[in-house]
């Protein structure tokens, strides 16, 4: 099992004091190497791209993180239970009580499901989870990672991925700045809440399609 950057370092990288250095494969091999990999959205995404996160405040309940997701609740509940994907907004406390996820958890829910689909183990995923959980939004639309099968590495550069690849170790890619555009074009027509809003709350907490993330968008829009 390796995901940080020191593991890969020292599995997956070529020799470089006598193998070849990453610095002096050439741009048409480098095209070739990425001409191979199959690869779910883009690369990289454009630190502009990524914006600002306007999510903080808002919570989704469980149907919608499912929707969003592509899960089913079942593994919803699964995770949550096994602390391989819990919410961060709100967890269930009682019987009848709503877990509400934040936009990052369902974006770490939507990693998981296409790492499973890729046929790695929850064991191997449980390493990747624990390290994209730490990092930022905008910072995880700077990653993509690479499968094997057996286990998930991180790369945060073209040049990194093109090591995982002459090594014969990195078969699948996953761009999670792909799987955020996609969550974000998702969740506009999805209900959202607020996060600050108690679960027993005389207030309405659900605010309709979108519709909390939608004004924050548009307001932050008009101040620009």
């Amino acid at each position: 099992m390796g995901f940080s950057a020191r593991e890969r370092s020292r599995t997956s990288r070529p020799d470089r004091r006598g193998g070849p250095r990453q610095a002096g494969t050439s741009p048409s091999e480098k095209d070739a190497y990425m001409d191979e990999l199959p690869m779910q959205g883009s690369l990289f995404a454009d630190p502009a791209e990524s914006g600002a996160d306007d999510t903080a405040g808002v919570g989704y309940r469980g149907p919608t993180a499912c929707a969003a997701a592509g899960i089913t609740y079942r593994q919803l509940d699964y995770w949550a239970r096994t602390s391989l994907v819990v919410p961060t907004v709100r967890t269930a406390s009682g019987s009848g009580s709503q877990r509400l996820y934040s936009f990052k958890d369902i974006l770490v829910l939507k990693v998981v499901k296409r790492l499973l689909d890729a046929g790695v183990s929850l064991q191997n995923i449980r390493v990747a989870v624990d390290t994209l959980r730490a990092r930022g939004v905008a910072d995880l639309a700077q990653v993509t990672l690479l499968s094997d099968g057996t286990t998930v590495y991180e790369c945060t550069s073209s040049e990194e991925v093109v090591d995982l690849l002459q090594g014969g170790q990195g078969v699948f890619g996953i761009a999670v700045s792909g799987a955020l555009r996609e969550l974000r074009g998702s969740l506009e027509h999805l209900p959202s809440e607020r996060a600050d809003l108690d679960e027993g709350s005389a207030e309405p907490a659900v605010t309709g399609a979108g519709d909390e993330l939608s004004q924050r968008r548009q307001r932050r829009s008009a101040t620009a």
